[in-house]
């Protein structure tokens, strides 16, 4: 009895020994995201949310087309804008103020395409050699 036992014993010792070890394997550390980056993230995304907003409104989609432009290249332009380009541009929406919207984003807009032209991304404007 006292044999068997025993043997019960060595043998739970080492499945159980061996049946942990895929669960320590898989237990790797994964790095974890510090706050500052959740919410660096975060406030991209909200910047351009913002400008897509601002963008999406009728007044400014009329405006935009009066002033010759499509406001498709408009989204294409500001998808590609870099991380920094867009706070900054969202940036420039909130600080305006109120009732000269229009006018302070088409400006905006205009700003930034005629830099991304000046810097050989687009050619929106012809007379930007």
């Amino acid at each position: 009895m006292f044999r068997l036992r025993r043997l019960l014993c060595s043998m739970l010792i080492v499945t159980l020994a061996f049946g942990a070890m895929p669960v320590m394997a898989s237990a790797s550390p994964t790095p974890l995201a510090s706050t500052a980056d959740v919410l660096s993230a975060q406030s991209q995304n909200d910047a351009r949310d913002r400008i897509t907003q601002v963008l999406a409104r009728e007044d400014v989609q009329r405006q935009l087309v009066a002033q010759g432009v499509d406001p498709s290249e408009v989204e294409k332009r500001v998808a590609a804008l870099s991380d920094s380009e867009a706070q900054q541009m969202a940036d420039q929406l909130d600080n305006m103020p109120a009732g000269a919207s229009v006018v302070g984003v088409l400006f905006a807009v205009f700003v930034i395409l005629l830099v991304t032209d000046i810097l050989g991304l687009t050619d929106v404007f012809p007379f930007v050699r």
